[in-house]
């Protein structure tokens, strides 16, 4: 009983931000201490959202759960209201798991390490905040603090450019979160009563002159954090700047809280504006995956390689969230979880590769494989994942997205076709861009053919045991290139053992939301249903299909709003 009444979600914030106020004040000098307990207060907080899921979260369940309020503001009925459901549960194991992993991965922090990990620590509250907040003004408020810790950390302990990516990422992030209160602004004050919890809003009787413009702000905000295109530019600046454990976090989870906005936004409250915007998401998701594979494909360093390939696995979240389907919409889930897997497990083989050869350009590298040949063999298993390899997550998510789209009978088959057409582009230009990098960082290129080891600047110039990595030569006994130590063998396969796993076993991740989200599609599905009665030809000829299955003529789920049509949550 006292299980069930203890305040689970509130604990799960609360505890990484307390323990970062304990940190100032911890006796360390060498910043060991101040690691080992972000390390432990992390861990803890993974441990406790691990058990209370597997305790009390049902997931043949469309509805909140874990749900606590308390009054905060009441004269603004701003409450302190926390929830999950199929939609946050997996994404708030994935930021867990990501931001323990990274903590892990800056082990070797030694300028201001205090500063550091606690913003570290912060950082996990927000994120976790994001994901299970039911007040639109408290996700606003978790969704403004994320954004100093991530801005200071880039800032600090980032590249030559840090402070340029910085201002840039705060700007673009800072500026679009602006669409977000206004849209919680006015959904709230719409109405008879003001109310910013989830639930109630999604009850509330929209006019359609009103949906249209909020769902496009919500698009704008979200379509940052996302990386869609033209918003992305952002991006590649804060990877290519960043440390590898911010990168991780950037990758692993800042950008699907774009999809899950949209998700629990757009998509669950917004519905009838959905229906009007789904075409443009889908031509989006399209456009996304084509530039962010040609633009890596472009690219000479490695992390800006790595963060155009994020824009283009983006593209997929939006088909699948487009797709008016189960599966589609499942995939647009399952994509994020799997790249925040494979896109964090890169990135940190991306640090553990620049630790060694501190440089980011390929071209400068070459023949690394030769003397880190577990870096090499993870690093693989890693861009495998990431192409899409039968076997591994990637390609799991992918092909739900693709099937999904395909066998959409609200979708003409002429755009059906068209768009998996364009968006398989992709499939083409991933293998291209990842194989590629990993010949030139790995494998030797022509530069490290004419590396002159005579000239390497060494006392023994004639040694025939020197190294060349591309332009750069050194002896033995001066080459850093040692391969990855067991704590990096440790963080890289936490990510590929689940990576592989959701691969061959997919329900390891969809049954943590599969009722949601049939339950969300079904009522879009009824919304569409509704809307192209009333006008058949809401949609441009050759684009959509304007036929109504005779299964969602009727409501399909428990409650039904005012409009008739399938009520959210």
């Amino acid at each position: 009983m006292i299980a069930d009444q203890f305040p689970w979600l509130t604990a799960i914030i609360l505890l990484p931000l307390i323990g970062s106020v304990f940190i100032p004040v911890l006796p360390d000098k060498d910043g060991k201490v101040v690691r080992l307990y972000a390390l432990g207060v992390a861990i803890a907080d993974f441990g406790l959202m691990c058990y209370a899921f597997w305790k009390h979260y049902d997931p043949s369940s469309a509805s909140f759960q874990l749900a606590e309020k308390y009054a905060w503001v009441p004269q603004l009925n701003f409450n302190w209201a926390v929830s999950v459901d199929g939609i946050s549960v997996p994404l708030v194991l994935l930021a867990g798991l990501v931001t323990t992993l990274a903590i892990f991965a800056a082990w070797q922090v030694n300028i201001k390490p205090r500063l550091f990990y606690f913003l570290m620590l912060v950082l996990y509250s927000a994120e976790i905040g994001v994901f299970v907040a039911q007040d639109l003004l408290l996700f606003f408020i978790m969704w403004e603090i994320e954004l100093v810790p991530v801005y200071l950390l880039v800032s600090i302990w980032g590249g030559q450019k840090r402070r340029y990516a910085a201002t840039k990422f705060l700007l673009y992030t800072a500026a679009a979160s602006i669409f977000i209160l206004v849209a919680a602004l006015g959904m709230a004050v719409y109405g008879n009563n003001m109310t910013f919890d989830v639930v109630e809003l999604a009850m509330k009787d929209y006019p359609l002159a009103l949906e249209l413009p909020l769902y496009a702000g919500l698009l704008i905000a979200f379509g940052v954090k996302l990386a869609v295109f033209p918003l992305h530019t952002w991006l590649p600046d804060a990877h290519g700047e960043a440390s590898a454990p911010v990168s991780m976090i950037l990758a692993g989870v800042l950008l699907k809280m774009g999809g899950y906005g949209l998700i629990r936004l757009n998509l669950e409250l917004l519905g009838d504006a959905h229906i009007y915007f789904a075409p443009m998401l889908a031509i989006m998701g399209v456009v996304n995956i084509i530039y962010g594979g040609l633009n890596s494909l472009a690219q000479s360093n490695m992390k800006r390689r790595l963060a155009y390939s994020s824009v283009s696995h983006m593209g997929f979240v939006l088909l699948g969230i487009a797709s008016f389907t189960d599966l589609g919409v499942s995939g647009a889930m399952l994509q994020m979880i799997s790249h925040g897997l494979i896109a964090a497990a890169l990135f940190f083989l991306a640090g553990v590769t620049y630790d060694r050869t501190h440089t980011l350009i390929m071209d400068k590298m070459g023949g690394v494989g030769q003397v880190m040949p577990k870096v090499f063999a993870l690093f693989t298993i890693a861009a495998m994942a990431s192409l899409a390899l039968p076997g591994m997550s990637g390609f799991a998510s992918e092909l739900a997205v693709f099937v999904g789209v395909t066998t959409s009978d609200i979708y003409s088959s002429t755009f059906c076709t068209v768009t998996v057409f364009l968006a398989a582009v992709g499939i083409i230009l991933t293998p291209i861009y990842l194989l590629s990098m990993l010949r030139q960082v790995f494998y030797g290129s022509g530069a490290a053919l004419t590396c002159d080891i005579d000239n390497a600047g060494s006392e023994n110039q004639d040694d025939e045991g020197a190294v060349c990595f591309g332009t750069d030569c050194a002896l033995p006994t001066e080459a850093v290139y040692e391969d990855a130590r067991p704590r990096e063998v440790f963080i890289a396969a936490c990510f590929l053992v689940l990576v592989i796993g959701i691969g061959f076993y997919p329900k390891l991740a969809t049954q943590m939301y599969d009722v949601k989200t049939v339950a969300l599609n079904a009522q879009i599905r009824q919304s569409y249903t509704v809307i192209s009665q009333k006008n058949p030809q809401i949609y441009a000829k050759g684009f959509l299909l304007p036929q109504i299955a005779e299964s969602d003529a009727a409501p399909v789920l428990g409650i039904v709003n005012s409009k008739g049509v399938g009520g959210r949550g």
